[in-house]
């Protein structure tokens, strides 16, 4: 008689049978199984079963799949930090203890609305994008071409809107005066990246052998989870001089002595406190505080602020490419919010 016998949320089929040695299957209900082991017994007995290749994707659970992915797959990747935030979520979820083939359309489409209420949309579609390569990777690479994709059956959530989120120049001063009391290298970093536009991570990986301050220009590395390395020389503005001339020459070579996390962690929290500092004033004075000052800020707004001064100060698209790295027009669409009022101005002059 076969055994059914539930394993990592699945149910497992077992007949034995002399001369065939064990003959076992996974599905996603009992009486799936219990109808396999019948009909296979049923074909034993009449001679008529053909055994069939035992299925990998029918031992392998995601969470085991996880795994070799990170070990041969996203080890290997720019982003594979970012991915194993990702990883780890998986590995959190009941799905972790499905086998591959027992993981359907239906099962990531719960997933999906689940998670649409714990986090936004843009995160959803990183983590599914990890799953999908991953299936795709098992299908292609691992010998499992009998598996079918559940991420390509489902709707993905739809793209957040790219942000337009700019700093006003009340914000501007509150936030250099709270990094100044923070540490003196951040104040000059904020400065820096708003007069050159330049990513977090080529801020942090300038080193002075790669700056001509004659020339007025920095050659940094460009930095992207799934392009190439290349690099890009930036034309410095006179501003951007005068913060680099006032920082001393580091032993090691670096421009800054603050790496990528660190001035995520650090602008985080100086955010934080010059928005109390706000609030405190507010509250001396008997004002109602503005509740979008100083809110919902990143660091990589400074970017996209020093994008659109480019061209507030009437810098074309292709001078700004050259300055921030931008590839293509729709990118920079995407970073460039203009002041209506300004632009008013400009027609105005003609």
């Amino acid at each position: 008689m076969a055994t059914i016998r539930k394993r990592s949320g699945n149910w497992q089929a077992i007949v034995k049978r002399k001369g065939y040695g064990q003959i076992s299957r996974t599905f996603d209900t009992r009486a799936d199984a219990e109808l396999w082991a019948s009909t296979t017994e049923s074909e034993i007995g009449h001679g008529k079963y053909v055994p069939a290749r035992t299925r990998e994707s029918e031992n392998t659970t995601l969470s085991e799949a996880l795994d070799r992915y990170e070990r041969e797959v996203s080890s290997q990747k720019k982003s594979h930090e970012k991915e194993k935030v990702y990883m780890r979520q998986w590995k959190r979820t009941p799905l972790a203890k499905r086998f591959l083939a027992a993981i359907h359309g239906k099962d990531i489409a719960a997933y999906r609305d689940a998670r649409l209420k714990e986090v936004g949309a843009n995160a959803v579609r990183h983590e599914l994008a990890l799953l999908s390569h991953l299936f795709t990777i098992a299908v292609k690479e691992w010998g499992m071409g009998e598996l079918v994709n559940p991420v390509r059956q489902i709707r993905k959530p739809v793209a957040p809107p790219g942000r337009d989120r700019r700093l006003r120049p009340d914000e501007e001063k509150a936030l250099l005066a709270a990094c100044g009391k923070y540490n003196s290298e951040l104040s000059l970093i904020v400065r820096f990246a708003l007069e050159t536009g330049m990513r977090r991570s080529e801020l942090a990986g300038m080193i002075w052998d790669r700056v001509d301050l004659k020339k007025r220009t920095a050659l940094v590395d460009e930095k992207h989870p799934t392009k190439p390395k290349s690099t890009r020389l930036v034309p410095l503005s006179p501003e951007a001089i005068r913060i680099l001339s006032e920082l001393p020459r580091r032993i090691d070579g670096k421009v800054w002595g603050s790496g990528s996390n660190y001035i995520t962690i650090a602008f985080i929290r100086v955010v934080s406190r010059a928005r109390a500092t706000y609030e405190k004033e507010c509250k001396e004075k008997g004002m109602k505080p503005d509740l979008a000052f100083l809110v919902d800020l990143t660091f990589h707004d400074l970017r996209h602020e020093a994008t659109s001064r480019f061209f507030e100060k009437g810098l074309n698209p292709m001078q700004v490419a050259a300055i921030t790295g931008h590839k293509t027009l729709q990118m920079l669409k995407r970073y460039t919010h203009l002041k209506a009022e300004d632009l008013a101005e400009l027609l105005a002059k003609g």
